[in-house]
């Protein structure tokens, strides 16, 4: 039997799971939890096998969950059912000891496969997740073309723009008009094959210009 415990801050998400899990032979749901302190406490009185855990909750955040069961040294590996699914979130749940990470919206069966993989000590990530993890790891040799062909001006735009800056806080830097700015990132993106803002700063991440986001 794989012994459950679910913390999230939703009482109607936390039924939805419960249903799911109690649904198979194999798994049973021992504790629940509304914070992440309650959580912290059921998950050492029950000394469960997996978690499922919600990244923000009250009184406690899930990642300060994630490193207090990795200073203690707990069995219990945890699931992270989260809305985020960005690459800063993705990261530090996982450096901070989470076996598996599943947006929220997951279906039944894919929360049910991830169960089973980590309690036999595998990690598990839901398909977009894996997805922008290997955006990052893979760097073809085609986007090292790509980022050769720009001009050291465009890289020097690229670099701003993925900070957060605005056309006119560039302009004010390199000393060009905002116009200009905008004609230099829209030709970026054009020789990229990039259409948003968005997939510029992924492929910024996968070029190491940025840290994971």
């Amino acid at each position: 039997m794989i012994r459950v415990v679910l913390a999230d801050d939703h009482a109607l998400l936390r039924e939805g799971l419960r249903l799911i899990l109690e649904s198979e032979s194999d798994i049973q749901v021992v504790a629940e939890a509304g914070d992440g302190s309650e959580a912290l406490r059921r998950i050492v009185a029950e000394r469960p096998d997996v978690v499922v855990l919600d990244l923000e909750m009250p009184v406690m955040g899930g990642l300060d969950v994630l490193r207090e069961l990795s200073l203690r040294g707990g069995s219990a590996r945890v699931i992270v059912l989260s809305m985020h699914d960005s690459l800063r979130h993705i990261r530090d749940a996982v450096r901070s000891g989470a076996r598996a990470y599943l947006p929220k919206g997951t279906v039944g069966c894919e929360l049910l496969t991830a169960v089973r993989a980590v309690h036999a000590g595998q990690r598990y990530f839901a398909v977009d997740v894996a997805d922008r993890l290997a955006d990052v790891l893979l760097s073809p040799a085609q986007s090292d073309a790509l980022l050769d062909s720009l001009s050291e001006r465009e890289r020097q735009v690229l670099q701003m723009v993925v900070e957060g800056k605005s056309s006119a806080e560039i302009g004010r830097l390199l000393f060009l008009s905002p116009k200009t700015v905008d004609t230099y990132r829209s030709r970026l993106m054009q020789k990229l094959g990039i259409d948003d803002i968005p997939g510029l700063v992924r492929y910024a991440v996968r070029q190491g210009l940025i840290p994971l986001e």
